[in-house]
């Protein structure tokens, strides 16, 4: 964040490269001092790996409206898509820094904190009920109070996401039916564990770089949400989708804390509550959304394919429970047997 247009460098010490750093540093000095407007007293830069056609950066638009209109012009976001700043592990890393201030990520956390995988644990939640009941719950709150407390990332609110699915260019119905397949997944522990387990060969790569990839045959399919397949353009180069549902999640809108706290008490309450606004915004244009991203990429030509859900589970189980350290099995216990637990009449 910058204040008063000084913008502070934080020495630390982290895997990444210090030019790198740099460049994209003398990047926002070169384009903040490029306005012609005054310069905002506090201005917070978002990172996101999503594209404008996503309602993340839709939502994170009105999220900017929303604080330069309530602040009065002394608080304004400036929104990066698309990675150009840079990919996600990174921009944590940078948002860590004071280098830039704001992203949206989830399970990625789990390189720092293991209890984030829950955030994205394959074949764990079924449903949206059950999704409510982890987010809101015991596991939920001791996610954001890890973030906060060991990464220093305040989660401010959270966004929607669909199901996860599996895309390739021939029809997968059963765990068998991967047979080595080479297979794009984020760089998340639970993600590689279970699709080893699955019989695929997971290869962890930045979501910019999925295309390319994809459309080289450097990979042979990649696994995320209906809106993500279609704004990504992955119906342009997979014939299927595969409808595994292996992951019901969210992501979390974070900022830095040390950003966060340099706000005066009044900028932050506002900062919080055009947060809370754009969660509402974002889960109305996700449901809209959602509705029609189907019926747009059958247009395109893709065919979906139903498949073996309880296989698919099956096989990967035991993988990703033994996977966990003695405190996380003891959580995913917990959450099981609650979740099997029914109400009484």
């Amino acid at each position: 964040m910058r204040t008063k247009s000084k913008l502070t460098f934080f020495s630390f010490s982290i895997n990444y490269n210090v030019y790198g750093l740099l460049l994209i540093s003398l990047l926002l000095i070169a384009e903040s001092c490029s306005t012609k407007e005054p310069a905002p007293d506090h201005l917070f830069r978002v990172s996101l790996w999503a594209n404008e056609d996503h309602t993340w950066f839709k939502a994170m638009e009105h999220f900017s409206e929303l604080i330069k209109s309530r602040s009065d012009g002394r608080m304004e976001i400036e929104i990066y898509p698309s990675e150009q700043l840079a990919k996600e592990i990174e921009s944590i890393r940078l948002v860590q820094a004071g280098v830039i201030d704001m992203t949206v990520t989830a399970s990625l956390l789990s390189n720092w904190i293991e209890i984030a995988s829950f955030c994205e644990m394959p074949f764990l939640i079924k449903d949206e009920e059950e999704k409510k009941k982890l987010l809101y719950g015991p596991i939920g709150e001791q996610v954001k109070k890890d973030m906060l407390d060991v990464l220093g990332l305040r989660p401010v609110c959270h966004f929607e996401r669909g199901p996860r699915h599996l895309t390739s260019n021939r029809p997968i119905k059963h765990p068998d039916d991967l047979d080595g397949m080479i297979l794009r997944v984020p760089n998340v522990p639970s993600f590689v564990t279970a699709w080893n387990a699955m019989g695929a060969k997971p290869t962890p790569m930045a979501f910019s770089e999925v295309f390319t990839a994809l459309q080289q045959g450097t990979i042979d399919g990649q696994e995320n949400p209906f809106a993500l397949t279609l704004s990504a353009g992955f119906a342009e180069v997979q014939k299927y989708i595969n409808l595994t549902e292996h992951v019901v999640s969210w992501s979390y809108v974070v900022v830095g804390e040390k950003q966060f706290q340099q706000l005066p008490d009044d900028l932050k309450d506002i900062f919080l509550d055009a947060a809370k606004d754009m969660q509402i915004y974002e889960a109305a244009l996700f449901s809209k959304n959602e509705t029609q991203v189907k019926d747009q990429l059958k247009a395109k030509g893709v065919e979906f394919v139903e498949v073996d859900k309880a296989a698919f589970s099956k096989k990967c189980e035991a993988a990703i429970y033994n996977s966990l350290s003695p405190e996380m099995k003891i959580l995913y216990q917990n959450f099981i047997v609650e979740r099997e637990i029914k109400p009484t009449n």
